[in-house]
């Protein structure tokens, strides 16, 4: 029986380790059939990266550092090099100084602000532009993933929660300015989860207690749960959603106490 994403590609960016919820994302979409391209920051990251990918058949990996324009030009020339053309992008990036991340949110600095948004949030649109032409005609789909912490106040999650909220807009945008173009733009709300990102939180763990005991499912979720709703929206079976942020939450979104 033929895969539901047979033939199709991808290039996910934000792979750290096999916590990551894009290696969540990248094993559901390879799983049904997709061919994928992953992205590394820096040399710390790229042996990691390449570990991982190597169990994914066809896989490619290459550098880019979305700060450096060059490097994200330089990634989807090779993709287009190795793929011709693309039908899914997974943004998983996300980034903000540690010391931004606890204490009251009025000492944000002005340097700290402009470095969560610029990685957390522009990066989107700056990857958006580049795919475009290699997007054009496929009815493609772009994925991005983030938190409750850009509607709500969550301690300690400071300057991300604001980023979140720009890269959350930035989705509604770009489905406005794509859809002509058969291209989707959604986000996934994921509930927390022990990675290397959220480990830069002050006071995870109780986060983590407090969401199980609070939300309807009575626990939190799971990497998979995130991976798979990922190839929902990478899929023909969501070709009608675009502009959304879905929640994978175990529900907690809806509660109010």
């Amino acid at each position: 029986m033929e895969k539901l994403l047979e033939g199709k590609t991808g290039i996910i960016f934000g792979v750290a380790n096999k916590r990551s919820l894009a290696w969540a994302c990248a094993q559901s979409l390879a799983g049904a059939g997709m061919r994928l391209a992953f992205t590394y920051a820096g040399e710390r990251l790229e042996k990691s990266v390449r570990e991982l990918s190597a169990d994914l058949p066809g896989s490619i990996v290459v550098p880019c550092d979305v700060t450096k324009p060059e490097e994200i030009d330089a990634a989807f020339a090779r993709t287009a090099t190795e793929f011709g053309g693309l039908d899914c992008v997974v943004h998983a990036i996300a980034y903000a100084k540690r010391e931004e991340l606890e204490g009251d949110f009025y000492h944000t600095s002005k340097e700290g602000y402009m470095v969560a948004h610029e990685v957390s949030a522009y990066s989107l649109t700056a990857i958006t532009r580049r795919a475009l032409p290699l997007m054009e005609g496929r009815d493609g789909s772009i994925i991005t993933l983030t938190y409750i912490g850009s509607e709500r106040v969550v301690p300690n999650y400071n300057i991300m929660g604001i980023a979140k909220a720009a890269l959350e807009a930035s989705v509604r945008y770009l489905a406005h300015d794509l859809g002509p173009r058969g291209i989707r733009v959604n986000a996934i709300s994921a509930g927390p989860i022990r990675t290397l990102s959220a480990s830069g939180v002050s006071g995870f763990a109780a986060i983590l207690d407090y969401i199980q005991s609070k939300a309807p499912l009575r626990r939190n979720i799971t990497a998979e749960e995130v991976g798979d709703t990922c190839l929902f929206l990478a899929g023909p079976h969501s070709r009608g959603i675009t502009g959304s942020t879905l929640y994978v939450d175990a529900g907690y979104h809806i509660m109010g106490v």
